[in-house]
């Protein structure tokens, strides 16, 4: 105590000290008359003098915050003498093995008002068509259906348009794909670019031409490289109405494996452009080429004031359903919806594919014949060895009413009489000849038909939403109306098939690396636009936005338009060539340096103390996210300050993990308390620890959406710092095995007895022989659950149809697993956490358990390491096997937004009963639910009815002749991250629809947002004051998602605005699972939602609902207003703080 006041008063002193010699300079320089000049006026040596003067109070200031440092550090480092946790204890393992930890003692409580359960158990809006029956009923016969292969024989009476004249709209359109067999860049310069100068000629040539344009991505490229006369004759178009953007989406996004909020935010992106550049509103949604639709992106639609979507790579067989009982035009309407409010007008295109062949009717080898592209001389033909044929006075006659027959035999599958006829393909209208060519002839047929009121049609260019006016005014409804008698649906298009038994459930998985680097990318965009916009608001609170990098904007829209770009149904679904995944990783990987720039810019405005004495220079950053060698991703001790940033909406309490350079390791809370350490080894190799790096794991309370301090330093031992006990089971005694000082290692012979680890939570079985899980018990539950890990693989069927990066047919059912040798395996235990590793050939596998009290310690945290690099048309699955009773149905989420349920179908091949898992899975009885929650999307079936299999990666040496003409051969070293939920049923619901529990919703979260570490760097000036950061005034209820807080750009610049879009997401809950303490306090408040309240130290100015997109505002509300949200319900508001 007597050497703490020394160093206190001294510190003083030197304080005291500084500051005087401070004041004195300033006193100088105010009063030295030499510096005095009339009217202001300063000589430019002057000047000069001056600004050295102030560079040198600069660095007397951050001297100053050098000695205050060092004062701290050292008083820190002195009274620290193994001071315990504020509970006064020290961690000790319990009567049963299981380690107490020192705890902060805060009391926590979950109140969910039962008002906020009654949700997911309330009635339903009824649906005509539930997708599940659909499967259920159909028998998936695919029988030959003549001239429409998967279809039937169309006919109808020639008087059936006597009373009412079809009406036609041929909707010129050219897709392009942002990257697929050429990258991005190549497309644009090749092929896409020409498309749209072309346009600009064409179009202007006859106003009674149309087209329909989807990507913005593409569209952007070129108006930013195109002079104003192109601009403004593009923007006649479009005003005009020949021009049509549909859906307006930064890419026309995959539905599988996309998560909800990288699709909300390309669509955002997307339309933002739109409206700043252009005043364009998007109507209608087009979707011609992902591989199977999910009902999340109606929803979205819906929210962002669409009125109308088109659909068309669904099962032939739905296909030929639907087109049966004219149900190809339909509501649809999600399941957890109780009325319908969420209805959207769907159109389904009934045949193949949305080229020409398989648009104007049910026969592909007339159709073609009006694709006038291929005429003779052309480099494309007509496989069915009729060409098309130019249209002439002689025959014209002959060709329109072979035309007008297809016309009308396609209406027949549809309820009105106005029919849709795309007339495009991948990458059309890029030569000038193919405008004329469609255009010129297909207008003659049109002048043709008209002219003759006999023929009873109609017929125009048109774009998508001229068409849905057309159907709704049939109806006599207004747009987006149901028209009377047309069905309702709910449910989802997966999986789909295209022909034969040829399921597109490989591309759940194909390139998991690439998977993987998305989800990351995308919470570190959430978490710096959430930051980002924290540190603006706060800077033009203090008056300092001039001094604030708000240039990081720049980064902000570069990352959100390549992880947009990435969500393209040939980019995040792994089915590009090799050089085009190479160009996404890069841009993904420039934008996560350019985001991790963001997080620390913000991260060190809002940690600052006293902000006077914040400076950014952009060549010294204040924190860091890579560390550098020679101590890879380690802290370099004796002293560091370390910043932990949650992205999680709610209070965190969890198990952080940092590597280190010393095993001397001690860990301080900002206020000075010591946390206890679980010290454990680094591992080079399954039996070799490193001798230079450490892992030092310790619990850490965090603020939600906040950023909490930590001071780590080298020390003498502390009763805090804990080592971890180390075993390893060998599968003999050939390996020689050494400990590092001080961390020693234990060895023995494997033998096939099953051993435990545990907390105070969970006690895990694993198998002796494998070294994989067997069991999971809860701690308060006196029943052990059989939840066995195991592995198999697939190959590929030996005929000419196999598997590649869109195809799964498999060889017949997966086989074992096996290799030659036994694993190694490697059991740690430790007071904050315990883990058993298995190592075999091709995977390494780690089951991890924190002794962490809440949401952090009720899960098992698995990692499966995958290498696959020597193998050859394989693929590899986990398989959990329980004792739970499904019974055959399963769920599965859809994009991470909503749950799916499944039935396993035998009548359908194996690969049929794989769905999509963007974020979980689960199965369940009426005793138990087992949730696996991924970090990854993947593909995921029951194989039988008590497990889950998941597909980790494949390796196919082939292209299954869908256009890529490649195999899958650039696999990468992969982790794929899971957490396991066993959870306790307490009450059995009969609701057709399913929620996860409060409990899955914030495991989920925690698995997708990681903590960020971000250390300090050491300054030689020393590092000033820093303080946790809590933006939170109040908690967000926990059943609240803070889906984002993204600046809104700037009209004219790309620079932010005031305003900030605060998207909000309600989850629904299945509250009939035991609740457990999460670990922070938890409310519900029936939707209901403060805003004005809830950002601590910024006023809010103005609060204003708008469309999920931003297009579309509503009244804005007093700012006092509370907002309210339905569960499902997806809001967006646009907010100013200041």
């Amino acid at each position: 105590m007597k050497l703490k006041k020394q160093v206190t008063v001294c510190g003083g002193a030197i304080f005291c000290v500084a500051v005087f010699s401070l004041y004195l300079m300033l006193d100088r320089v105010q009063h030295d008359p030499s510096r005095r000049q009339s009217g202001g006026n300063f000589p430019r040596s002057q000047i000069s003098v001056l600004q050295n003067r102030i560079e040198q109070l600069e660095q007397l200031l951050e001297e100053n915050h050098q000695i205050i440092s060092h004062i701290k550090d050292s008083v820190l480092e002195l009274t620290d003498t193994g001071a315990v946790s504020p509970s006064g204890q020290l961690p000790f393992r319990s009567a049963n093995g299981s380690w107490v930890l020192p705890f902060d003692g805060r009391p926590t409580f979950l109140a969910v008002k039962p008002q906020d359960c009654q949700f997911a158990l309330g009635h339903r809006g009824q649906a005509d068509l539930q997708m599940l029956d659909v499967y259920s009923l159909l028998s998936f016969d695919n029988v030959d259906g003549g001239v429409w292969k998967q279809g039937f024989e169309i006919t109808y009476e020639p008087t059936e348009w006597d009373d009412e004249p079809l009406q036609v709209f041929v909707v010129p359109h050219s897709h392009n794909d942002p990257g697929w067999v050429k990258t991005f860049d190549k497309y644009y310069t090749e092929q896409t670019q020409h498309i749209f100068n072309n346009m600009v000629v064409k179009l202007t040539e006859d106003p009674r031409r149309k087209f329909i344009w989807s990507e913005i991505s593409f569209f952007v490229k070129w108006w930013e490289s195109v002079d104003t006369l192109k601009q403004e004759a593009m923007r006649k178009l479009i005003l005009g109405g020949q021009l049509e953007f549909v859906t307006g989406g930064w890419v026309m996004t995959d539905e599988a494996n996309a998560h909800y909020f990288a699709m909300i935010d390309q669509l955002i992106e997307g339309h933002q452009w739109l409206e700043r550049n252009l005043g364009v509103i998007p109507c209608s949604g087009w979707a011609v080429d992902p591989f199977g639709h999910s009902a999340t992106m109606p929803y979205l639609l819906k929210k962002a004031n669409l009125t109308s979507m088109l659909i068309q790579r669904v099962h032939y067989s739905i296909k030929k359903h639907f087109a049966s009982t004219r149900s190809l035009e339909f509501m649809w309407r999600q399941a957890w919806d109780p009325e319908s409010g969420t209805d959207l007008f769907c159109h389904m295109m009934p045949f193949y594919s949305y080229d020409v062949p398989h648009t104007c009717g049910p026969d592909p080898k007339i159709c073609c014949q009006f694709d006038f592209k291929r005429l003779p001389g052309s480099r494309v033909n007509c496989p069915w060895k009729v060409p098309p044929r130019a249209i002439s006075e002689t025959n014209v006659a002959e060709r329109a009413q072979v035309l007008l027959d297809q016309y009308r035999k396609k209406s027949k599958l549809f309820r009105s009489k106005v029919v849709l006829v795309p007339l495009g393909d991948d990458f059309r209208y890029d030569k000038a000849l193919e405008w004329d060519q469609q255009y010129i002839n297909y207008q003659k047929l049109f002048d043709y038909m008209n002219s003759h009121p006999e023929m009873h049609v109609q017929a125009q260019f048109g774009t998508l939403t001229d068409y849905f006016s057309a159907v709704y005014k049939a109806n006599g409804v207004v747009m987006g109306a149901r028209p009377p008698a047309y069905p309702v649906l709910s449910g989802d298009f997966f999986v789909y098939a295209d022909r034969e038994d040829h399921y597109w459930s490989g591309y759940y998985t194909s390139r998991p690396f690439y998977k993987n680097l998305d989800r990351i990318l995308e919470s570190h965009l959430r978490g710096a636009e959430i930051l980002y916009s924290l540190a603006v608001s706060h800077a033009r609170h203090a008056r300092m936005e001039g001094r604030y990098p708000t240039s990081d904007y720049s980064l902000l829209t570069d990352a959100r338009r390549n992880i947009g770009l990435f969500q393209h149904h040939d980019a995040i679904t792994g089915t590009a060539k090799e050089i085009v995944v190479i160009d996404y990783g890069t841009r993904l990987l420039r934008s996560l340096i350019g985001l991790k720039r963001v997080i620390i810019n913000a991260a060190h405005f809002l940690i600052m103390k006293n902000k006077d004495v914040y400076r950014f220079y952009q060549t010294e950053p204040f924190l860091e996210t890579v560390r550098r060698a020679p101590c890879v991703s380690c802290l370099l001790l004796p002293c560091r300050y370390l910043v932990l940033f949650n992205p999680v909406e709610q209070e965190r309490l969890c198990l952080v993990t940092v590597l280190v350079n010393s095993a001397r390791v001690r860990v301080l809370t900002e206020d000075g308390q010591t946390l206890p350490v679980q010290l454990s080894a680094q591992w080079a190799s399954a039996v070799q620890m490193s001798g230079e790096v450490y892992q030092a794991s310790f619990m850490a309370r965090l603020p939600a959406l906040g950023l909490a301090v930590f001071h780590l330093y080298d020390s003498a031992d502390s009763p805090m710092t804990l080592r971890s006990d180390t075993l390893l089971r060998l599968p003999g005694h050939s390996q020689s095995v050494r400990g590092v000082d001080p961390l020693p290692v234990r060895s023995q012979a494997a033998d096939p007895q099953p051993f435990y680890i545990q907390t105070q939570s969970l006690m895990l079985g694993f198998s002796g022989t494998t070294g994989l899980l067997e069991s999971v018990r809860r701690k308060d539950d006196a029943q052990e659950v059989r939840v066995q890990m195991q592995f198999f693989t697939y190959g590929t069927r030996p005929s000419k149809d196999k598997s590649g990066a869109y195809l799964f047919i498999p060889d017949g059912n997966a086989k074992p697993y096996m290799q030659k040798d036994q694993p190694i395996v490697r059991v740690v235990e430790g007071p904050l956490f315990a883990e058993v590793v298995a190592h075999y050939q091709h995977f390494q596998q780690t089951v991890r358990i924190h002794n962490v009290p809440g949401v952090d310690g009720l899960s098992l945290d698995i990692t499966t390491l995958v290498d696959i690099r020597d193998q050859t048309n394989k693929e590899l699955a986990m398989r959990i096997v329980t004792d739970i009773q499904s019974e055959g149905t399963f769920y599965t989420d859809l994009n991470g937004f909503q749950i799916q349920p499944r039935r396993y179908l035998q009548k359908l091949p194996l690969q049929a009963n794989f769905y999509p898992m963007p974020t979980m899975a689960y199965i369940q009885d009426s005793q138990y639910r087992l949730t696996l929650h991924t970090a990854q999307p993947g593909a995921k079936t029951p194989w039988i009815s008590s497990s889950l299999e998941v597909i980790l990666d494949r390796r196919l040496m082939q292209d299954d002749n869908r256009g890529l003409g490649q195999g899958l051969k650039d696999n990468k070293r992969t982790a794929n991250r899971f957490r396991l939920l066993l959870e306790r049923r307490s009450m059995v619901d009969v609701a057709p629809v399913s929620f996860p529990s409060l409990l899955s919703h914030m495991t989920s979260a925690i698995l997708n947002h990681e903590v960020l570490a971000l250390p300090v760097i050491p300054k030689k000036r020393g590092v000033p004051p820093l303080r946790t950061f809590s933006p939170l005034a109040a908690a967000l209820p926990c059943d609240f998602h803070l889906l984002n807080l993204r600046s809104i750009q700037n009209q004219d610049s790309h620079s932010p605005s005031p305003h900030t879009a605060l998207l909000l997401h309600r989850l629904g809950l299945d509250c009939g699972l035991e609740a457990h303490n999460p670990g922070f306090n938890c409310t519900t408040t029936q939707g209901k939602l403060a805003v004005a309240a809830l950002f601590r130290g910024l006023d809010l100015q103005l609060l204003q609902p708008m469309s999920l997109t931003l297009m579309h505002a509503g009244t804005p509300l007093s700012n006092g207003s509370a907002v309210a949200l339905e569960p499902m319900e997806l809001a967006t508001f646009k907010i100013q703080l200041h």
